[in-house]
């Protein structure tokens, strides 16, 4: 049973991470309201035929059908209700083991608290129009989600021997300014400011960009009724998400490399060190080839999906660096 546990959390955590790597896709070809009603699309629980008149899919639909976006929306939905049924397995299973001292069912229950409200945020994303503040934590659901489903896989890991108490400041802080930026990311993407700063290194053409608007940027609540498709704020205000990300990137590379040099020093840890930097290196590569190339979709997905693989592998090594 206990094999069958395992197994099952690891392919749960596969399946989050195509879920999280799906969501970008979906995002990035604004297909996020290609359904605009929800748990179903327009009514059905497929997506309905191209060819049928407005009048058919319901005087309540003002928003035309584009069946390829609507799939994409309705793909994700199969898969991330999937994951739920996954993350209910897991629950059973731990919970009818729960008097096993070697087994935690906690967590397991937490994960379907976790995957509900994740439900709700995909519901809330729909129906408040792409509110950036609910896509971002829509966002953060998918990766608490995976690293969850990380944990619950049990790899068992080399541990750091005596590490210091500046190793575990480097560890947290490191995990922080990941997270950080993560939501940087994700405010970034929300609010279509991936091209504000068309040029690298510099931000229209300046270090420091004079038009940033950032009190305008980051307001994270405007309200109900608005559609924020295609975006709302204006440019300077872009500039300011945009450039505010680049910082965030300069403050988690340098923490998270650190971490991983220091890991790689370490002879039981030293493979993982090697796994943080080289993420660290694909995904700094992948969000300069974002603005050079222009947001190319495979790119952005990928930027996406490095990112939350780095964000496990800062975890995993906060779970070494922390043992007593």
């Amino acid at each position: 049973m206990n094999m069958w546990f395992v197994r099952l959390a690891r392919f749960g955590a596969a399946l989050a991470l195509a879920v999280v790597m799906l969501g970008a896709w979906v995002r990035l070809t604004d297909a996020g309201l290609g359904c605009p009603d929800w748990p179903g699309c327009y009514g059905r629980l497929v997506v309905p035929d191209q060819s049928l008149a407005p009048a058919e899919l319901g005087a309540e639909y003002t928003r035309p059908l584009e069946a390829g976006k609507a799939w994409r929306e309705m793909i994700h939905r199969y898969l991330a209700s999937t994951l739920g049924l996954v993350s209910m397995a897991l629950a059973v299973i731990a919970w009818r083991n729960r008097r096993d001292p070697n087994r935690a069912w906690r967590a397991p229950v937490a994960l379907v608290a976790l995957v509900v409200f994740q439900g709700l945020l995909g519901m809330w994303t729909v129906t408040l129009l792409l509110k950036p503040i609910v896509v971002v934590a829509h966002l953060f659901g998918g990766f608490a989600t995976l690293a969850l489903l990380f944990s619950l896989g049990q790899w068992r890991f080399a541990r750091v021997v005596a590490p210091t108490l500046g190793l575990r400041r480097l560890g947290f802080a490191a995990a922080a300014a990941l997270v950080l930026q993560i939501f940087l990311g994700g405010w970034t993407s929300a609010n279509y400011a991936a091209l504000a700063c068309p040029d690298f290194p510099t931000c229209q053409t300046q270090w420091w960009p004079a038009i940033a608007d950032f009190d305008e940027g980051f307001v994270l609540w405007r309200g109900l009724g608005i559609d924020y498709e295609g975006g709302v704020l204006d440019h300077p205000a872009r500039v300011a998400v945009h450039f505010t990300h680049r910082l965030g990137a300069i403050l988690a590379a340098v923490l998270v490399a650190l971490l991983g040099w220091r890991l790689a020093r370490e002879r039981a840890t030293n493979l993982d060190g090697a796994a943080v930097l080289a993420l660290l290196l694909t995904q700094l590569s992948l969000g300069v080839s974002i603005v050079w190339f222009g947001v190319p979709l495979a790119v952005a997905v990928l930027h996406n999906g490095v990112a939350a693989l780095l964000l496990l592998a800062v975890i995993n090594a906060n779970q070494r660096i922390r043992q007593r």
